[in-house]
């Protein structure tokens, strides 16, 4: 009886466990499942990065990358150098007195326009005039002296050193007469050449000494313009130069033209002074006006391409050329910059077309396919714009 009683407890033991191996073991019955899964999800993976690797290939090799080109043509570029200036009289002069008097006329009408010689001022000359007339009665006394002195030598009644006195006493008293006439001139003070005088600092009646500033005299139908520029730029200035200015409350340019070059340059600064003529007929400019002067110191034709057409390296510049549907990369040497435009020296010709966009995803020898060619439209004014700013006045 225990027999099988054993018998039947192990037959129960067994099939409990073969029970639980096949029903209730977790992934008993999708054993098979999770590895089809796995590779059914590894095929739509692999389909996906299949699709993926397509996509790459046709973007990068499928089809030409669509640009905007530029033609490379010659254009006007000019380059400018900007200073301040400063506006100046072609003739200046402060009138002061050589001597000490008092003022008894004064011809000044402030503001006004005088000629060359024109009497300005007049001092007390009373006493000199008197003394002038004593000096010229003593000369006429002399001067008969002298010739009877003369007849005398000549019949031998005075010896030769007796009429050396009687003609050295002349040529003295002749002497003190220009002495006096000097000092007369010097209590006329007359304009010393034709110009504007400005306010008058006297009166009529006052003592003057040759300290007093009595009025300036400057002339401004023509001025000069100073102006400094940076050492760098000493070559392409010379006498003849053209300048354009503008000054503060007017929008019209004035124009100058280069006459006098500093031989040196300044030191400190390192800069060269220039000066310019301006006419200035019409009185529309003061002396002493604040000018901001435009230099032109390059002017000509040469190529040009748009500024987003370079691409900056770390030693070179380049372009990319599209020549028969590819892009070709090229090593440009380039010269004057402006806001839409750069000057090139070297790399490309006339006639080329370069890419002026997709830039980053043209690669050498990439088929390239040009949508559409821009064109500068404000070159030359934007290179005239491009200027070198001088801080020095």
């Amino acid at each position: 009886m225990k027999r099988w009683i054993a018998v039947g407890l192990v037959v129960v033991v067994v099939g409990g466990i073969f029970v639980y191996n096949t029903y209730f073991r977790p992934g008993a019955r999708s054993g098979e499942r999770p590895a089809e899964t796995t590779a059914a999800n590894g095929n739509k993976a692999g389909g996906a990065a299949a699709a993926g690797g397509g996509g790459g290939a046709g973007r990068g090799g499928g089809g030409p990358t669509t640009v905007n080109g530029f033609i490379v043509v010659a254009q006007s570029l000019k380059e400018e150098v900007v200073s301040s200036g400063t506006l100046l009289p072609n003739e200046q002069v402060d009138v002061y007195p050589e001597i000490s008097a008092r003022i008894t006329q004064l011809n000044i009408q402030e503001g006004q326009p005088v000629a060359k010689g024109a009497l300005l001022v007049k001092l007390f000359d009373a006493d000199l005039r008197a003394q002038l007339e004593k000096l010229r009665a003593q000369e006429e006394n002399a001067r008969r002296t002298e010739e009877r002195n003369k007849q005398l030598l000549e019949r031998g009644g005075i010896s030769q050193q007796e009429y050396d006195i009687v003609t050295t006493n002349l040529r003295s008293t002749r002497a003190d007469i220009d002495l006096v006439k000097a000092n007369l001139q010097r209590t006329e003070i007359r304009a010393p050449f034709s110009g504007v005088i400005g306010l008058r600092n006297v009166s009529q009646g006052a003592f003057v000494t040759p300290n007093t500033l009595i009025a300036r005299l400057q002339q401004i139908s023509s001025l000069k313009l100073d102006f400094s520029i940076p050492e760098r730029y000493s070559s392409s200035v010379q006498p003849g130069s053209a300048v354009s200015f503008l000054i503060d409350g007017s929008n019209q340019p004035g124009q100058g033209a280069v006459y006098a070059i500093e031989p040196g340059v300044e030191q400190e600064t390192r800069n060269l002074r220039i000066r310019a003529r301006v006419n200035n007929t019409s009185a529309r400019l003061r002396p002493g006006t604040f000018a901001r002067v435009t230099l032109v110191i390059q002017n000509e034709r040469s190529l040009v391409v748009p500024t987003q057409a370079v691409i900056p390296q770390t030693r070179t510049r380049q372009v990319i050329v599209i020549k028969n549907g590819k892009a070709e990369f090229r090593d440009v040497q380039t010269g004057l910059r402006t806001a839409s435009a750069i000057q090139i020296l070297s790399g490309v010709q006339a006639g080329d077309t370069v890419a002026t966009t997709g830039l980053l995803f043209l690669k050498p020898d990439a088929p390239v396919k040009v949508a559409r060619v821009i064109t500068l439209t404000g070159a030359n004014a934007s290179a005239s714009a491009n200027t070198n700013k001088v801080a020095s006045r």
